[in-house]
Order: structure tokens, then sequence, then C-alpha cells
């Protein structure tokens, strides 16, 4: 009975969604953990619905509108980093003034293309309509962000707990910042391609959030959060193939329900 839940994996599309949705968690856990000690949750909303007026400029112009989404995602990043490099805008508010400016920009565009063509998709996420090309894109990304995160751990940790610390021994906050919030907007797009825009914010926080359940060193909470984020992978996927629920929906709830039970789990140990 078990063995047959596993059965769609031998599937050839599964098995390019199974991929594609695992690199994406990886790839969303693992930033993850710096969004939830940075406290800005916010930011991964932000990302993903700043992205809608690149896609509307990419469907009016007849280009791919993952490229538009990806161009849109960089700018906003761009923007937040330069309206707080100077401290005398809390990042909050900064990713709150080009959080409304974007959307509100997308909409207007969005209204001049009179269509709502392939936007479902942007919105709820296709992870089973993902390409062997996209996968390779997507591959390419995730190999990035552990690159980067891996070369720039040190600094992004000691930032990340004593950013005045920091600033003392000469590393640049803003900087960091900078390659932080663009390593953001590159998987943000990603994601939205296999749990949808509604449901990215939950990818990045939801895994990373357990993980500080379960460890307190930020050492340990990556390689846990990206652990989180595969199971919820493989569970929601082959949720939403037994039940016929939206992938990006089980995947997310999948999530979800770990982190309820490393809470539990936590108060357990407590007690």
């Amino acid at each position: 009975m078990i063995l047959e839940w596993f059965v769609p994996l031998s599937l050839p599309f599964m098995q390019t969604a199974l991929a594609a949705a695992i690199l994406v968690g990886i790839g969303c856990s693992l930033l993850g953990v710096y969004v939830v000690q940075r406290r800005m949750a916010f930011i991964g909303d932000a990302l993903a619905h700043t992205t809608l007026p690149g896609v509307a400029m990419a469907y009016l112009l007849g280009v791919n509108l993952s490229l538009g989404a990806t161009l849109a995602a960089v700018v906003t990043a761009l923007l937040i980093g330069w309206a707080t490099r100077r401290k005398q805008l809390r990042e909050d508010t900064a990713i709150g003034i080009v959080f409304t400016g974007m959307f509100a920009l997308g909409v207007v565009i969005l209204s001049r293309s009179k269509t709502t063509r392939n936007l479902t998709d942007i919105l709820l996420g296709n992870v089973l309509a993902v390409t062997p090309d996209d996968l390779w894109l997507i591959g390419c990304i995730t190999g990035l962000v552990i690159v980067t995160l891996a070369v720039f751990h040190k600094e992004l940790e000691l930032t990340s707990y004593d950013p005045t610390h920091a600033g003392v021994m000469g590393l640049s906050s803003d900087r960091l910042r900078f390659v932080l919030l663009v390593l953001l907007a590159l998987t943000v797009v990603t994601a939205i391609q296999v749990i949808g825009l509604i449901l990215t914010t939950a990818l990045l926080v939801i895994p990373a959030a357990t993980a500080t359940l379960l460890t307190r060193k930020l050492s340990h909470a990556m390689p846990v959060a990206a652990g989180v984020a595969v199971v919820a992978s493989v569970v929601g996927l082959l949720l939403s193939y037994h039940a016929r629920v939206p992938s990006g929906a089980a995947i997310v709830l999948s999530a979800t329900a770990g982190f309820i039970a490393a809470s539990g789990f936590q108060q357990l140990r407590v007690k």
C-alpha cells in the first residue's frame, strides 16, 4: 500500500516536477534562514508581487514571462537596497513603498493588456508544467544560491546577528544586503513557477522557521530547513497527485504540518 503511494514518481513528468520542487525548496529554505534571522519575512511577499509589472510587460512585448518577472524582481531588490543604504529609511518601510508602487504599476499595465492568459500559473504555480529547460535554469539559480551562501556565510551570519560589530570589522552590510536581495529576487522568480506568487513567501519562511525551533545555530538551521523543504516537496507533490489538489498549496500545507510537528516537539522538550 505504501509503495503504491510512490508509483507516480516513476512518471517522467512527475520526476521533473519533483526535481524542480526540491531545487526551489532548497534555494528558498537556505535564503529563508537569513530572511527569518533578519526579520525580513515580508520581503518574499513583496518580491513575489512586484513581478507583476514585469510579467505584464513581457506579455505585451511577446517575450518570455519568466524573463519579465526576473527583471522586475531584481529591480525591486535593488530599489529596496538603495532606499535603505543610509539607514534613513527602515527596511520594512522601503519594502512597503516599493512593493505597493510596483504592484500598482503592474495593475495599470495589466489593465492595458486585457487578458489573463498564462497569469493563473503565475498566481498559483504549476510545477507539473516545468520543462527540462526550466529545470536547468532552476538548477543554475539554486547552485548560485548555494555557492554564494557558502562563500559569504561568515559575513552574512555576522551582519545578521550583529551588524554594528560587522561594521567595526570593516564589513559592508549594505553590499551584503544587496547580494542577499538579488539572490532572493532570482529565487522568488523560480519559486513562483513551482508554487505560485501567492504561496512563495510560505516556502521562504516556513522551513526556516521550523529549523529555528529545532536548533539555535545558524549553521545547523540551514541543512535542517533544506531537509524540511525537501520532505515537504515530496509529500506535497504526491498528495497533490493522489488528492487532485494544486501542487503548490499541497507543498506549503506539508511544510506547515512540519512546522506544527516541530512546535509540538519543542513544547515537549521544554517540559
